[in-house]
Formats: C-alpha cells, sequence, structure tokens
C-alpha cells in the first residue's frame, strides 16, 4: 500500500514509522526541511523523537504536491489548529480515489469544526471517504514497537474494514468502526480532562481524586458526544475510555504535563514556550466550552479548566466549586 503522512511531528512520525516497518510505501511530509533531511540521510528526526531510529524504507518530503501525488491514502495529522492552512494549499492536488486518515485530536477553535467538519468545508470531501484513527497510543512506545490498539472509524464500513487489514499488524493493532464523529470527539476531548489529571498531580492530590475525575470526565466526554450525534458505547471503547485512561495517567502525556505544571504554579505562557510539542487540550478547551454552550451540556471540569487555561480562576479554586456543585443523579446525563 501507498501512504502519504502528512505532519512528521511526534505522533505523523510515528505513524509513518509503523507504516513503512509494515512494508508500505511511505512518504511522509514535513513543514522544516531539515526534518525531512533528518529522515532520509540519517533515518531519524532531528526535532521530534529525535533518539530513535526509524525504519530505513521511510522517505520524507518539505513539499506537499509531492505527497500528494504519492499516494491514494492521506493519513493526516498536522495539529487541528494548523489544518485548514495546510489543507487549503492541498485543496487542488485532491483526487477523486483519495481517502483521508485523520489522527489529529482537537477541534478548530474560531469554527468549533471537527476533522471531518474541516475537511468537508476545505476538500469538499465525501464523508464515506474521510476516517479517523484513534486510541490509547503514545507516539513512542508505537516507534518501540509495544503492542497497542486503536480504532479506525469510517461511515463506510467497507473501507474502515480494508484499511484497518493495511494498517495492523504484530505492534499495532486497528479495530473498524463506523461512528467516526464518537472517535473524533473522544481523541478530542479527553485531552482537556488529562489537563485536569495533571493539575491534580501537580497540587500534590491522591488516587481518590484522580479516579473521580477520570470518571466523571468520561461522563462529560459522553453527554456531549451523545448531543451531536456519537454512539455511547464508542466512549467505553479504546477511542473513550482507552485513551483517556492513558492521557490522564501515563508519563508521556503533553497535556497531562501542561496541567502538572500548572498545578504547581507555572504560567501557562512559559509551559508552553518550553517545548516544541503541541498540546491539542489547551486550545480545545475553549472551544469545547463554547460548543458544549452551544448545545445546551454542562461540562463542569471542562468549563472549569477553559478558566484555569485563561488565568481566570485558580486551580484550587476551580476544585472547590467542582467538589461544591449541586449533587445529582450518577446516571444524570
Amino acid at each position: 500500500m501507498k501512504i502519504s503522512v502528512f505532519g512528521a511531528g511526534s505522533w505523523g512520525t510515528a505513524l509513518a514509522h509503523h507504516f513503512a516497518r509494515g512494508g508500505h510505501d511511505v512518504l511522509v511530509w514535513a513543514r522544516e526541511n531539515e526534518v525531512a533531511t533528518g529522515i532520509n540521510e540519517a533515518h531519524r528526526n532531528p526535532l521530534f523523537q529525535s533518539d530513535l531510529d526509524l525504519a530505513p524504507s521511510l522517505k520524507a518530503t518539505d513539499e506537499l504536491e509531492e505527497a500528494a501525488s504519492h499516494a491514494a491514502v492521506w493519513v493526516w495529522v498536522v495539529p487541528v489548529q494548523f489544518s485548514r492552512k495546510v489543507m487549503e494549499s492541498l485543496a487542488g492536488f485532491l483526487r477523486p480515489d483519495v481517502v483521508v486518515v485523520s489522527a489529529s485530536k482537537g477541534i478548530e477553535t474560531h469554527s468549533l469544526r471537527r476533522m471531518d467538519e474541516l475537511a468537508t468545508d476545505v476538500f469538499g470531501i465525501a464523508k464515506n471517504r474521510f476516517c479517523a484513527l484513534s486510541g490509547p497510543t503514545f507516539a513512542r512506545e508505537v516507534i518501540l514497537g509495544h503492542p497497542s490498539a486503536a480504532v479506525l472509524a469510517c461511515p463506510d464500513l467497507s473501507i474502515a474494514a480494508s484499511l484497518q487489514r493495511g494498517f495492523s499488524d504484530g505492534h499495532l493493532r486497528c479495530y473498524a468502526g463506523t461512528d467516526l464523529v464518537g472517535v473524533e470527539l473522544a481523541g478530542a476531548l479527553k485531552n482537556v480532562i488529562a489537563i485536569a489529571a495533571g493539575i491534580i498531580d501537580g497540587l500534590g492530590l491522591g488516587a481518590n481524586t484522580q479516579a473521580a475525575l477520570m470518571t466523571r470526565g468520561l461522563h462529560e466526554i459522553t453527554r456531549l458526544g451523545v448531543a451531536l450525534g456519537a454512539d455511547v458505547a464508542t466512549f467505553r471503547g479504546l477511542a473513550g475510555m482507552g485513551d483517556l485512561v492513558l492521557t490522564c495517567t501515563g508519563k508521556l502525556s503533553r497535556n497531562r504535563a501542561v496541567g502538572f505544571k500548572l498545578g504547581q504554579g507555572e504560567k501557562l505562557e512559559e509551559i508552553l514556550g518550553a517545548t516544541r510539542e503541541v498540546a491539542e487540550g489547551v486550545r480545545t478547551a475553549p472551544a469545547v466550552t463554547r460548543l458544549a454552550s452551544s448545545m445546551g451540556v454542562e461540562m463542569p471540569i471542562s468549563d472549569a479548566i477553559t478558566r484555569i487555561l485563561a488565568g481566570r480562576i485558580t486551580p484550587h479554586d476551580a476544585l472547590s466549586e467542582l467538589m461544591r456543585r449541586e449533587l445529582k443523579e450518577e446516571s444524570q446525563l
């Protein structure tokens, strides 16, 4: 299978390496020329996961047209907030046979668009030619070949199943499904809860608090997802609970790391300025708050994180507010 991967950050590099290791003909597009050169000449990404060797057959380019013409399977790993601009540059190269697989997790801040909606806006691509790939998968562990699992969702199950067979091997097992909306929302919204998990650790709180956060966080993610037409079962699976647990507890989680530093009193600007990695939850949180408000859906944890990130409330005060909210039945959506 020929595959073009757009985006050579940590996750894009990991997926490109995984596909190439599995014997596919893979070309990854990198925004930075030094990244493309490093992959081609040294088989390493000099900016992301730079200590890990990549598949020798993996090739890279910094030319969008070259990547577009390479394959009919486009795996999209450009951060959500930068995706529209890159898609606009690519729109003229989209062929009718192309299937876009999004592995980017987030919601466009100004438009509140999911990735499938963004692709429809810019590419005009049919819904059954767009897929979402998501699950509990840290980039570093995928490169190292640790056994991992993810969900590949497309409204056309036959396309999801075909890609599932091509993407799966002894290192990564993909499950096929049709709940595109649910898989996208689960992948985006869990990043906001992971910031909260990091804050809890930064405040020096314990396992009770973390367990309560993850459980109630999953509940409010599910509430918004169902309101937007997603299948409730998706949030109990790999894209929902699986990815949430990983991102809230794993030491490699970028969103959790941001939250941890916030909990310790560091300023958001300083935290973000100290890393090249993108913590999607920082930009997703205010979008989630606006989206939930427009749908009449209550999301108290996500709203608290939005206010913390904006500097309108301290982590201590936000936690106190959450603990003193009106009491209700657990199952109430």
